[in-house]
């Protein structure tokens, strides 16, 4: 019988030390300025570059890990560091992915460099999905992609919504549609090359949290992409519209593909916050004296640790079991990837909320990191799929009805 082990290897345990230590010395020391700065960490970034933090080639031994295991414990490890950080570095690989998971082998090879840049000037990537009508409800996006046979090129006309990179990237990933009346399953993703013309981003968003990361509302105005800029190109596109328009079961579509991706990764970065504001937190009620003792000594603190820190390990497994059946082509038929994304997020949440209560009046101060934190982790229970979006996709899987 085959050996059971949640022991790390040796590559993984290498993975998160260097990562751990390169959030600790790089990043913490940084967040609260590039926080109250509202911009990007450039320097970080650069920094990252350097020691191959940023750039495909570390996301490429990410997953090549057949347990599926080096991403999150990567991500738990750098958005420990600060989120908003964190998502500056992180951020283009949700471009990356969209490539990565729709491209052929030749879009690949063009597109995904660019997404990063070089060591000297790195760059960032966007991917842009949501829209103002068109958040949780993909199959109400109005961005179109119209094909023009004389060029062959595909003009782009739309609004994008919450775009991280939004405008600053180079590349920029966009979702369209491309036959309105089937919905999400008529949809296509395309590459807009850097220095495309009628593509802007006119207003920065000002956010409660993350605030190190860029977000903007990307406008595509006319936008014209050369044909090769389609992921998959043209003739999978076809194939896959006439499979849809015939009533043939879906294999997916572009915005989801990714999302499905991505989902317990964005739960190990929820896991990442909550676990610097109950480590925090828990030096703290060690540390803070009241009535002639260490506050940690009152069952009601003790208690609320004890939960913050059984949260965040039952968290862990869950996006640790995702990751591992995502890895290995296991379907989610429970609905497993919104499990991990719903629960770390909502753990995210709880516990740092917990950990400004610990703190008392200092909690609320700027003084102590634990409100940034606070501020921080109210985004994993609404980008990607708010709770309740993963809520409906796990009550679905489980009844296997359409509940609406």
């Amino acid at each position: 019988m085959a050996e059971f082990s949640l022991d790390l290897n040796e590559e993984q345990r290498d993975l998160r030390d260097w990562v751990h230590g390169f959030a600790a010395e790089v990043v913490r020391p940084a967040a609260a300025e590039w926080d109250e700065r509202e911009d990007t960490p450039w320097p970080v970034i650069q920094e990252a570059a350097k020691v191959g933090l940023y750039g495909f080639e570390f996301l490429a031994t990410c997953w090549a890990d057949p347990t599926g295991l080096s991403l999150p414990i990567a991500s738990e490890e750098l958005f420990w560091g600060d989120a908003g950080i964190g998502l500056s570095i992180f951020g283009t690989s949700l471009a990356v992915a969209a490539i990565y998971g729709a491209g052929t082998p030749e879009q690949m090879i063009e597109w995904v460099p660019q997404c990063f840049g070089d060591i000297d000037s790195p760059t960032v990537a966007a991917f842009c999905t949501s829209e103002p009508e068109a958040g949780s409800d993909v199959g109400a996006m109005r961005t179109r992609a119209v094909y023009d046979e004389a060029t062959d090129e595909w003009v782009l006309t739309g609004q994008k919504a919450y775009a991280t990179n939004g405008g600053i990237a180079g590349v920029h990933v966009v979702t369209a549609s491309v036959d309105p009346t089937l919905g999400s399953r008529g949809q296509a993703a395309f590459v807009v090359p850097p220095g495309t013309p009628g593509l802007a981003a006119t207003r920065k968003l000002r956010k409660l949290g993350l605030r190190a990361s860029h977000t903007a509302d990307v406008f595509l105005d006319g936008v014209r992409v050369p044909g090769r800029c389609l992921l998959g190109g043209r003739d999978a596109l076809l194939e896959r519209l006439d499979r849809a328009r015939s009533g043939q079961r879906a294999t997916g579509q572009a915005a989801m593909r990714t999302f499905e991706l991505s989902r317990p990764t964005v739960g190990a970065q929820a896991l990442g916050v909550a676990r610097a504001a109950y480590e925090y937190a828990l030096d703290y009620a060690k540390d803070r004296v009241q009535f002639g003792r260490p506050i940690i000594e009152n069952q009601a603190v003790a208690f609320a640790l004890a939960d913050m820190r059984m949260e965040i390990d039952a968290a862990r497994l869950l996006v640790w079991r995702a990751s591992w059946m995502g890895r290995n082509n296991r379907p989610f038929t429970a609905g497993e990837g919104s499990m991990s994304k719903l629960k770390a997020g909502e753990v995210a949440v709880s516990v740092t909320e917990k950990a400004v209560q610990l703190l008392g009046g200092a909690g609320f101060l700027r003084d102590h990191p634990v409100e940034r934190w606070y501020r921080d982790a109210k985004i994993y229970t609404i980008f990607e799929g708010t709770s309740e979006i993963q809520r409906l996709v796990i009550s679905r899987a489980i009844s296997g009805m359409q509940i609406r």
